[in-house]
């Protein structure tokens, strides 16, 4: 399913009807909980000695689930709106995923669509956005800025932190795994490993250099026995990262120089250079 905000429909889709729409994904999600015990119940996969074991039969209905996508740019809606939708159906429908895409214009459109595309950048952050609700413990509300939009000059996660210097630093051997996973530059994989690590050991600032790229960032926000972050370590790298003075100490809002931008679809391929003979 493909859609754009409900309060848009009638202006920019009148054959669609948010209610239908809702209602036609609340009856796949139906048919799939029905299916669940069936699922659960499959038999394992068996097989003779020496054989390759048989792959059990995936569900005959929706075997990869429901998923939808957002169309964003079309009309005035923010990043806030887009991502509490986001939020609301995956509650209530159980979705795998939601997609989002950047309004891309096409020729002879209604006059009622933008007459430029939106930035890719603000697609690329939905995404991030909406992997931060869902595997990282953010609420859609903290992700954006005050004016409803997540910033495009930063990740939502860092703009998060620079917008809450009162969560830092945190203390790496005595913090627990949410509070982890809002540090800027862990992930679910770096911070399994750090508290696999903690439960034999005290962690010092070689255990952090050792997560490889990421180490600068992270020792910002943490606090270790041998390691306290300084503010002049934090402005250094942002400087270091976004060039010129950084994006200052609060959630960025301002645009960076150059952004991806959308080609239009009928745009003449660029020429070869000429070269000489």
């Amino acid at each position: 399913m493909t859609g754009v905000q409900t309060c848009a429909l009638p202006i920019l889709a009148p054959e669609k009807n948010a209610s239908t729409i809702d209602q036609a994904m609340g009856r796949i999600h139906a048919r799939l909980e029905a299916h669940a015990p069936a699922r659960r119940g499959a038999p394992a996969a068996r097989a003779m000695a020496g054989a390759p074991a048989a792959v059990p039969r995936a569900p005959r209905f929706a075997p990869a689930g429901q998923s939808t996508q957002m169309v964003v740019g079309a009309d005035a809606s923010d990043d806030r709106s887009i991502l509490q939708t986001s939020v609301s159906l995956y509650r209530r429908h159980r979705l795998k995923r939601v997609y989002y895409a950047a309004f891309s214009p096409i020729p002879h459109a209604s006059p009622r669509l933008p007459p430029l595309a939106a930035p890719l950048m603000r697609e690329h952050r939905l995404y991030q956005a909406d992997w931060l609700m869902r595997f990282y413990g953010f609420d859609e509300h903290e992700l954006v800025t005050p004016g409803g939009m997540l910033s495009l000059t930063m990740d939502p996660k860092l703009s998060w932190a620079l917008a809450h210097p009162e969560a830092f630093p945190v203390d790496l051997n005595r913090a627990s795994r949410e509070t982890l996973l809002r540090v800027p530059g862990l992930g679910t994989t770096s911070v399994q490993r750090l508290l696999g690590a903690r439960r034999v050991r005290m962690l010092r600032r070689a255990d952090v250099e050792r997560l490889g790229t990421e180490a600068a960032r992270v020792l910002c926000f943490v606090a270790l026995p041998d390691h306290r972050p300084r503010p002049q370590a934090l402005q250094a790298w942002l400087q270091r990262r976004f060039g010129g003075d950084g994006p200052g100490t609060a959630a960025g809002t301002s645009p960076p120089a150059a952004l991806p931008a959308q080609r239009d679809l009928f745009e003449p391929a660029p020429q070869p250079a000429a070269t000489g003979a």
